[in-house]
């Protein structure tokens, strides 16, 4: 962090560097740098090709007020940062479920394209501000949620263990926001706040999903003639 002087001296400037910037503001480095490559945020290059941001331009980016938390993209959770994650854990997730194990990479596909679905269509509801805003986020998660759980009866998955599967998942979400509200700083209130409604929301696809596992066993369950 470095400071200048106006001539006249009476404005005082602090200069910060990336991750000073970041850890203000509460977003990553590569957030920062992308808004600054797109214009959106001004700064100047060092003769050593350092990246400095004024303090007071920076401050600009809050809201006037901390009760609204910033919302997860600028905290530098994306779907695709998500889906990482999945992918670190997936075999540790999926261990002794029999019905994943039995379908092919093929099979496993859709499910994957699903769970991507969640997991993106999750994180809008979480940011959104208002119940219009939240509704087709939900909606969207809510259909992916079924359609995983038509999936898995079609592949001879148990309701238990299909349940058993999407907890796991579950469990990996929220511990991914909770790690994300440590990192970027949150209070407490912003990160239960976070939590309690991820976890609500969650729960509601809980629901979508066992419905649609059950819809599928009526759907190709042999009719008596």
């Amino acid at each position: 962090m470095t400071t200048t002087r106006a001539q006249d001296g009476e404005a005082i400037e602090v200069w910060l560097t990336v991750h000073e910037a970041c850890t203000l503001i509460g977003v990553s480095p590569a957030t920062l740098r992308r808004w600054s490559a797109a214009g959106d945020v001004q700064a100047f290059t060092t003769p050593g090709g350092h990246r400095r941001f004024a303090r007071s331009m920076i401050l600009g980016l809050l809201p006037t007020t901390r009760r609204q938390r910033p919302t997860l993209e600028r905290l530098g959770e994306t779907p695709e940062h998500m889906t990482s994650v999945y992918r670190r854990h997936l075999a540790e997730a999926c261990h002794g479920v029999s019905w994943l194990a039995g379908l092919s990479e093929d099979e496993k596909e859709p499910l994957r394209n699903h769970g991507r679905r969640i997991a993106g269509s999750l994180l809008e509801f979480i940011d959104a501000e208002t119940p219009e805003e939240r509704r087709p986020a939900m909606r969207k998660a809510a259909e992916a949620a079924a359609e995983y759980g038509r999936i898995a009866a079609r592949g001879s998955g148990q309701i238990g263990e299909t349940v058993e599967t999407f907890l796991r998942f579950r469990l990996l979400f929220l511990g991914e926001l909770a790690q994300v509200a440590r990192r970027r700083g949150l209070d407490t209130v912003e990160a239960t706040n976070l939590l309690v409604t991820a976890t609500r929301a969650i729960d509601q696809l809980l629901v979508a999903l066992m419905n649609g596992h059950q819809s599928e066993l009526a759907e190709s369950a042999p009719t008596k003639g």
